[in-house]
């Protein structure tokens, strides 16, 4: 019987040696997925996304949220920025920097609309949404969020964002110093006035930039996972 038993364990070492590593991971991984439940994941993805979200909207829609922040701070449309020495050597420096300020204060001031949009999102993640996310990139909750709601984002941001550049002073602001510019002597090539659309191309962008940073925070960094479910779920993947 001894002998048996020997014979046996002998025969498992055997095996596992002859095992690559890449072989003996696969099967480790497999044993791991295994204890986690599709709820469980599903769950978890769900719970890590909403942290994310409640991050990111809440540093967004805070005071220069957008503007205090290198990351998500809106500068001039391309076009004014690269006339925006002229700007400022024809004395529109000033303008310039309002522009600058209460587009950031647009953004602000729309961000919080976003929550309900991706909440809704979350709600319609399947199963297989949740495994393809978890076995992801870094940045793969975002990536879905992105697929999923840009554009009703884009939908909703624009009259928000409207509203608010209007309320901020930004459209008018923008509308002044982009008719002294296409008003002066020498200009050739004339401004776009229209504002709306890339502010909310820009803060929509803003947004899922501290969404990812959030997710990456909670897939590196197990202090971050502030939940048993998050730990047990991401904890899988380390």
């Amino acid at each position: 019987m001894q002998r048996n038993v020997l014979a046996w364990m002998l025969a498992i070492v055997t095996m596992m040696m002859s095992c690559t590593a890449a072989e003996v991971n696969k099967f480790i991984q497999g044993a791991t997925e295994a204890s986690l439940s599709e709820g469980e994941v599903s769950n978890g993805l769900k719970e890590a996304l909403e942290k994310g979200i409640d991050t990111g909207v809440g540093i967004a829609s805070k005071q220069d949220g957008y503007l205090g922040n290198d990351l998500i701070r809106i500068g001039l449309p391309e076009d004014v920025r690269k006339v925006e020495n002229t700007l400022r050597k024809i004395g529109l420096g000033g303008e310039v920097d309002k522009v600058i300020t209460t587009i950031n204060r647009g953004a602000e001031d729309a961000a919080k609309e976003a929550k309900p949009i991706f909440i809704s999102a979350i709600k319609q993640m399947t199963i297989q949404d949740a495994w393809t996310i978890l076995k992801g990139e870094d940045d793969a909750a975002t990536q879905y969020l992105q697929r999923t709601t840009t554009d009703q984002l884009v939908e909703l941001f624009r009259p928000h964002v409207q509203k608010s550049l209007d309320n901020v002073g930004a459209t008018r602001y923008y509308g002044d110093l982009v008719s002294s510019y296409n008003n002066f002597p020498t200009t050739s090539k004339k401004l776009d006035p229209d504002l709306n659309n890339y502010v909310t191309q820009r803060a929509i962008e803003g947004l899922f930039k501290l969404i990812a940073e959030e997710e990456e925070a909670i897939r590196e960094n197990p202090m971050e996972r502030t939940s048993s479910l998050l730990k047990r779920v991401f904890a899988a993947q380390d």
